[in-house]
């Protein structure tokens, strides 16, 4: 647990670093690749965002914990969004996001955010986050 002197501080730290170390986990990353596991959520978050019509990815946003929250809203500029994204364009964003090359692919890296990712959504805004995605991006959200 991080210690900061504010627990309001304290408990939005801890939460991300859940997050993070459950994607390290299901990848079998040590912690020294935080900055991986950072850098995978980031890029799979971002192509979420942006592939989401702006209603639905404000509400799927305040779903998260706050940290992470301001990794989702950074850059965005719902003006240009949704981006219309096939599921092979989805990964080649997230890869062109995710600077490193790692064991199973890219597609492993989204599974294992989307699986991290799911594990801090109430079930309903997951449900909610799937009927926003056209059906074969839906497909890759567990």
């Amino acid at each position: 647990m991080v210690d900061t002197g504010f627990s309001s501080f304290d408990t939005m730290v801890d939460k991300a670093n859940r997050l993070l170390k459950d994607i390290e986990r299901a990848n079998g990353w040590p912690k020294e690749r935080r900055k991986q596991s950072y850098a995978a959520l980031r890029a799979v978050l971002h192509g979420l965002r942006d592939r989401l019509p702006v209603d639905g990815a404000a509400h799927f946003g305040a779903q998260l914990p706050i940290l992470i929250r301001g990794i989702y809203y950074d850059g965005w500029k719902p003006a240009e969004t949704p981006v219309k994204l096939s599921v092979e364009e989805f990964y080649q964003r997230v890869r062109e996001e995710f600077p490193y090359a790692v064991d199973g692919g890219i597609e492993r890296v989204v599974g294992s955010v989307l699986d991290a990712l799911q594990l801090h959504i109430s079930e309903g805004e997951w449900k909610h986050l799937k009927s926003l995605l056209p059906n074969s991006l839906a497909a890759v959200l567990p």
